[in-house]
């Protein structure tokens, strides 16, 4: 009787090992949950209670602090509303409401920065759990995937609900008008909380936080390096932003001095007959006689309409960033691990 030996499928091997890597991944994902839950947990908690005071403040909270900006025995009293109500407990509320849903979207890089170099990467570096994970059946990469994608798809969930819960607000307020707030667009934690420029910052300071945990290999030192290295990057991008686009130039005479008084101002002065740009005299000790040709001022603003120009150049600059963080922690980590190949199963490698 004649056996006949026969070779399995080519791609059996292939389809087996695919098997086994989604396995693993899978594994990454609830393994990520399960180490991190508290943090995901308080992250949902702030999610409630800043899209609670955020829809407060769309609804409720708006109409009771125009009731009472209104206030007719203010009026019959001889003065504005604005001079009787800027201290009413409705006018309080709805302010601290506001400033506790914008003030939490506009943190968040910064918390995110902390948490995700001393928690997320580097106690786990520290600790050894990282390398014993490479040993096993997860590679270097796959291991720093995970730890990315399962913080970046609920942090910009969570962003993203805020956001619009924030141009929610904002649209309530504007419909209302004003009143004695003057607040504008290009206030910082406005301009931040009116658009994707938010998720695009809490994913920067995701990556701010990875790389400084794989440098340091130590969370409290993480933590120190994500939180200057952050900081300084919100500090810069809040300085470069007027320059993202090209600003509006406003000219008056002098008698009409100072009416420009709206929007992102970039650089003011005074123009002399030769349309010369010279500092404002007024603001200095020399006074406003010592330019003897002035003829009128300028002011260089961004005006209302160029609010989505700059919001969104300057997301576009994060997300850039963020991209070129993210490939260095993954370059970093390569070259640190030398390529690391996990142990399979039945001892081979």
């Amino acid at each position: 009787m004649t056996i006949t030996a026969t070779t399995p499928p080519a791609q059996a091997p292939v389809a087996h090992e695919g098997r086994r890597t989604k396995r693993d991944l899978h594994g990454l994902i609830w393994l990520t949950l399960r180490l991190h839950r508290w943090a995901a947990l308080c992250w949902a908690l702030s999610i409630v209670v800043a899209a609670g005071t955020l829809l407060w403040a769309a609804g409720p909270g708006v109409d009771a602090a125009w009731a009472g900006y209104h206030t007719e025995n203010c009026l019959d009293d001889g003065k504005t509303s604005v001079d009787c109500n800027v201290g009413a407990p409705a006018l309080e509320r709805y302010e601290t409401a506001v400033t506790v849903g914008s003030s939490l979207i506009s943190l968040a890089p910064l918390l995110v920065a902390l948490w995700a170099g001393a928690a997320l990467i580097g106690r786990e570096l520290e600790n050894g759990t990282a390398q014993l994970a490479w040993s096993q059946s997860v590679t270097p990469a796959r291991w720093l995937a995970a730890k990315l994608a399962v913080p970046a798809a609920l942090l910009t969930a969570g962003t993203l609900l805020l956001v619009l819960l924030h141009r929610v607000m904002w649209s309530a307020h504007i419909t209302q008008g004003d009143g004695p707030w003057r607040w504008q667009e290009y206030y910082a934690e406005f301009f931040v909380g009116n658009g994707p420029l938010a998720v695009s910052r809490v994913l920067l300071g995701l990556a701010v936080g990875a790389l400084s945990g794989l440098l340091v290999r130590r969370s409290l030192p993480a933590l120190s390096v994500g939180f200057l290295a952050m900081t300084g990057l919100m500090y810069a991008l809040a300085q470069l932003r007027p320059y993202l686009w090209p600003p509006v130039t406003v000219t008056t005479t002098v008698e009409q001095r100072g009416s420009v008084r709206t929007g992102l101002v970039v650089d003011q002065g005074a123009l002399t007959s030769d349309g010369t740009r010279v500092p404002d005299p007024c603001h200095t000790s020399a006074g406003c006689d010592s330019v003897p040709d002035l003829v009128g001022y300028y002011t260089d603003h961004h005006p209302s309409a160029h609010f989505w120009p700059l919001h969104l150049m300057e997301t576009g600059i994060v997300l850039a960033l963020t991209a070129l963080l993210v490939g260095a922690a993954f370059r970093l980590l390569r070259r640190r691990t030398g390529g690391v190949t996990p142990r399979r199963e039945g001892g081979t490698t």
